[in-house]
């Protein structure tokens, strides 16, 4: 081989030997581009106005073009019993009731481990994407240790899921199959929530007491009710209102629009104890659960949080006027947490937010979707009224902690008999005497009025007063006692409002600082 060939042969053999090297550098490395496959994106909507004709054979084609996309989901958990003894204090309790010298352990005296008792559910889902991803209600599979589900026409197949992502408080959960059948699947497609408007048609799937595929037809009765999530106390989201037929095992189906498309996921009923439908259904908007899948696919929902809690009420014209607002648009702050975001920004009890990050807050919900959905670590300008003047704030938004937030209220209920003193709001006052203080277990230097009772239905209760709260100020003003407090609501004309800053025992048995309104009738 001449020099300039056996030249040639080394270089093209050195480029490919690197070539070939740096495949397996980038490989170890991951230095390679990431496949599309691993992308997690937000799904497709469809945002098209509703329009057309309803016929005879509409929710016959959903029904038909739905359904296989919709799951029958069952789930088992495992719940450890204790055997007798160990209540009793083992077998050395036994051993020294019943007498007799202790057993040398061998085979057959050797502890068994206790009985497990198994619960079992059943729920909805459906199929939102060809790699098994399927969305129901976490009130479904939380706490299972095994989730089983059963395909459309399956004859009998079931395929074992796992949880994937879950989010109590739009009660959603992101399941996954670990065994597909052959063929492929169908998924669903999605709707636009927020195009809804009460009368329009909507259809629910689902399994209600175990009866596979149940179809039912209704209509949209109402927009943004505000319903509790699945295990979270304090914290409401706006539901769609169907009357639909919901029932038991429907959790986590679809409510489906008059083109098939997904618009929410059946949550909740009302009902009266002594039947389950009763045409009051309620069904997560889809829109909310959407944006959430991406992170839902990774296991894990970041929200934000600036640590106040707001008046879930709307404004009345009285509170209005009485808040120094030109409109009855914004959140009320009831509560701010103290050091939390809000508390370092400078918020208080009593102020109202009529801007978040430059965009207007309607009310309270809307204010709280906003913060949920900021990026923690971000800081974001906030206009408050504040005894009528506006001002400018800055609040730099922290991760929401669920389980911090959910700690259980340790109040004690109001008890004793000291006299009490009515005030005309449905609300009765005791004197915040050193007993009840001590049995209370409040702050030694509190002072003002302690609320030992709230008639139902009553100016009161209609301002969120609760048992146990104790007033510190009318208007603005500090009071000092029971008689103080009645005097100030008492100057007060019927229909006016009045504004009151009672101290309050959190969740967590801190107490805070809480603002609130009322209305003398």
């Amino acid at each position: 081989m001449s020099t300039k060939k056996t030249t040639l042969f080394y270089i093209v053999l050195i480029v490919i030997a690197s070539i070939a090297v740096g495949m397996v550098i980038a490989s170890r490395l991951d230095m390679s581009s990431a496949s599309s496959a691993q992308t997690v994106s937000l799904p497709a909507a469809n945002s098209a106005p509703l329009n057309g004709p309803v016929d005879a054979t509409t929710f016959r084609n959903i029904a038909k073009t739905q359904s296989p996309a919709v799951v029958n989901i069952r789930t088992e958990a495992r719940r450890r019993t204790r055997e007798l003894t160990e209540f009793f204090g083992g077998d050395d309790f036994m051993e020294r009731f019943f007498g007799g010298g202790r057993a040398q352990p061998g085979p057959e005296s050797r502890r068994r481990p206790p009985p497990e008792q198994f619960s079992e559910g059943a729920g909805t889902g459906f199929i939102v994407d060809k790699d098994g991803f399927i969305l129901t209600n976490n009130h479904v599979v939380d706490g299972a240790d095994r989730i089983r589900v059963a395909l459309f026409n399956s004859n009998g197949d079931i395929y074992e899921a796992k949880v994937v992502g879950r989010d109590p408080i739009t009660d959603s959960a992101l399941i996954q199959l670990t065994e597909r059948p052959k063929g492929g699947l169908p998924v669903v497609t999605f709707g636009d929530s927020d195009q809804l408007e009460p009368g329009d048609w909507v259809m629910a799937i689902g399994n209600p007491f175990n009866l596979s595929h149940t179809v039912t037809v209704g209509v949209v009765s109402a927009l943004g009710r505000q319903v509790a999530g699945s295990g979270v106390a304090q914290r409401e989201q706006p539901m769609i209102q169907t009357d639909a037929a919901i029932n038991p095992g429907n959790s986590g189906g679809p409510l489906l629009n008059v083109r098939g498309e997904v618009v929410g996921i059946n949550t909740a009923i009302f009902t009266d104890q002594r039947s389950a439908n009763i045409g009051i259904g309620f069904a997560t908007p889809i829109n909310l659960v959407r944006e959430l899948l991406p992170q839902l696919r990774t296991g894990k929902i970041t929200r934000g949080r600036i640590g106040v809690q707001v008046n879930s009420r709307p404004f009345t014209e009285s509170q209005a006027r009485a808040l120094g607002l030109s409109r009855r648009e914004g959140a009320l702050i009831t509560t701010v947490t103290k050091d939390g975001p809000a508390d370092a920004a400078g918020l208080k009890p009593g102020d109202v937010v009529t801007e978040y990050n430059g965009k207007p807050v309607k009310d309270s919900s809307d204010l709280v979707n906003q913060v949920v959905r900021t990026k923690p670590g971000t800081t974001v300008p906030v206009k408050v009224v504040r005894k009528g003047q506006s001002q400018m704030l800055n609040v730099k938004v922290e991760e929401l902690d669920l389980e911090a937030e959910q700690g259980l209220r340790t109040a004690d209920e109001p008890q004793g008999n000291e006299e009490t003193i009515e005030t005309g709001f449905g609300m009765e006052l005791t004197p915040l005497t050193a007993d009840a203080v001590r049995r209370l277990r409040l702050p030694s230097d509190l002072s003002g009025a302690l609320v030992t009772s709230v008639d139902r239905g009553s100016a009161a209760d209609a301002g969120n007063v609760v048992e146990g709260d104790v007033i510190l100020q009318v208007n603005n003003r500090p009071v000092t006692s029971a008689a103080d407090v009645r005097r100030e609501l008492q100057s007060i004309r019927s229909g006016d409002t009045a504004s009151l800053l009672v101290w309050r025992r959190g969740r967590t048995g801190d107490g805070q600082e809480v603002f609130l309104t009322i209305t003398k009738p």
